[in-house]
């Protein structure tokens, strides 16, 4: 009942908001739904524990909850509701606001506020239907959804540049999604009643029996999963959407896709890991993981250090995060307990971080970051929480970040990879060195033109601080029940 609820609340609502003509009535309905989701959601945490996951392991239901599904399903509803807070005063002073010249500023003519706030909604709802499917038939249309839901976020502004980000997230995409397609038809032919047992697509079957799949059909379905869905996570070098689809997104959709989106992919990545562990697989999936996640590594490097867009740079960071979250897996042991919690942390700061984007693109009207000096002059709240969230998602102590980091560098050492630990320690050093200097250059100085201070709101600064001081919160405590959930979610990717 809870897992309908958590479906449908979305989709009817976001249904509703494109006939609503009442801007403020959109604006309600799209915290309440958010405050409603995030509290069935902690009506899931009150009544799971372990034995949750493998009831939901053994029930052989396509819906049901298990400690993976859990963790990412909290992201996301923490996420939305965060970005719905913000989303108020942030639509309310577009819409005072609105004109052509200005970058992040939204053409209500052609462009309805309905659309946006709709599609948010479904947005949500495909996000949840993904975190709770065992069926892998099921979790690639919820995938898909995420896509289509999300297109039109991107397309926002309606310029030429946000018309060919959409259409760039939505060719190859849809190119990584009709791979994991494939890799859903390989795993059918793997299973020894073929494609005829539907049930068996079902990830508690086939963990079960995973020792009568024919390897090399695995392995082949495996492969597909992880360029199919590495496509839509950001892997290098399947990333190339993910850049110009973060750039040129409001800010409250970046944080989305950036800190929700993504872990929908790695989702599907780990779904299709979890039956090659079972099989006996894993030694072949870890060392793909491992050289997708430092190649995606040594792409963000690169590219940070050039970058000359805040906003891009954020998105090849995200790139960077997804790499670590491979790498964490492929390492295995306690790698696999380090690629959970920096899921967590690294969705929490990058959002934080982008909506703070969001209060400096509105108020230098510029994603270049040549053009913006002084934010700790400008906007003081706003330049606290850009400059802490650079120590933060960089893996700085005492934020979350450095503790799943440090715990992912001691699993290579730990799995006799010390070559594979020095380039990952390496590359994070390169890419700490990048974003320091083109944050701290943004946050310090004078401004080109002379700007006064200005008070900001506090539905600007609320949101992200909230996400802000969570990341640093679990960089010093993990409360129990997280703490159990990330040790459940990584026993059953094999870890510790």
């Amino acid at each position: 009942m809870v897992i309908a609820a958590l479906i449908l609340i979305p989709m009817l609502s976001g249904s509703l908001a494109f006939f609503l003509a009442d801007d403020r009535a959109r604006r309600g309905l799209l915290v309440a739904v958010a405050l409603a989701h995030f509290g069935l959601v902690g009506l899931v945490w009150r009544g799971w524990g372990a034995a949750s996951t493998a009831l939901a392991e053994a029930s052989g239901a396509w819906l049901a909850i298990d400690a993976t599904g859990l963790i990412f399903l909290s992201i996301v509803s923490t996420l939305f509701l965060a970005v719905s807070a913000y989303g108020v005063g942030y639509l309310a002073r577009e819409r005072r606001s609105a004109h052509v010249d200005v970058v992040e500023h939204l053409y209500f003519r052609n462009e309805p506020e309905a659309v946006f706030t709709g599609c948010l909604l479904l947005f949500l709802g495909s996000m949840t239907l993904v975190t709770v499917s065992q069926h892998f038939g099921l979790l690639w249309v919820g995938i898909e959804a995420t896509t289509l839901a999300s297109a039109p976020l991107i397309y926002f502004h309606r310029q030429h540049r946000s018309l060919e980000a959409t259409w760039k997230y939505l060719l190859i995409c849809s190119v990584g999604i009709a791979l994991a397609l494939m890799g859903n038809f390989l795993l059918a032919v793997a299973t020894p009643g073929g494609s005829e047992d539907s049930g068996g697509l079902v990830l508690g079957n086939l963990t079960r029996g995973a020792r009568s799949l024919d390897a090399p059909w695995l392995k082949g379905a495996f492969l597909f999963f992880l360029v199919g869905y590495g496509t839509k996570m950001g892997l290098a070098p399947l990333h190339t959407w993910l850049p110009d689809a973060h750039s040129e997104s409001p800010s409250m959709a970046s944080a989305l896709l950036s800190g929700a989106l993504l872990n929908c992919a790695f989702l599907g990545i780990l779904r299709a890991y979890q039956v090659c562990l079972a099989a006996g697989q894993a030694a072949f999936c870890q060392d793909l993981l491992i050289g997708f996640g430092l190649f995606s590594m040594l792409m963000a490097a690169v590219f940070v250090l050039n970058q000359s867009d805040y906003k891009r740079m954020l998105a090849y960071s995200s790139v960077e995060h997804m790499g670590i979250l491979a790498l964490g897996v492929g390492l295995g042991s306690s790698g696999a307990f380090g690629s959970a919690l920096h899921a967590v942390n690294h969705s929490l700061t990058k959002a934080s971080l982008f909506l703070t984007a969001g209060n400096i693109l509105g108020a230098y009207a510029t994603k270049s970051i040549g053009d913006v000096k002084g934010v700790l002059r400008v906007l003081p709240a706003s330049g606290v929480l850009w400059v802490a969230g650079m120590f933060s998602i960089t893996g700085s102590p005492p934020f979350g970040m450095f503790l799943s980091e440090f715990t992912i560098l001691k699993a290579g050492f730990d799995a006799g990879r010390g070559v594979v630990a020095a380039a990952y320690l390496g590359l994070l050093g390169i890419i700490f060195v990048g974003m320091s200097s083109l944050v701290l250059g943004m946050a310090q100085g004078e401004p080109a033109e002379p700007m006064a201070p200005r008070r900001e709101k506090v539905w600007s600064i609320l949101p992200p601080a909230a996400l802000l001081l969570l990341s640093l919160a679990f960089g010093v405590y993990l409360p129990p029940t997280l703490r159990d959930a990330l040790a459940e979610m990584s026993r059953s990717l094999g870890g510790r």
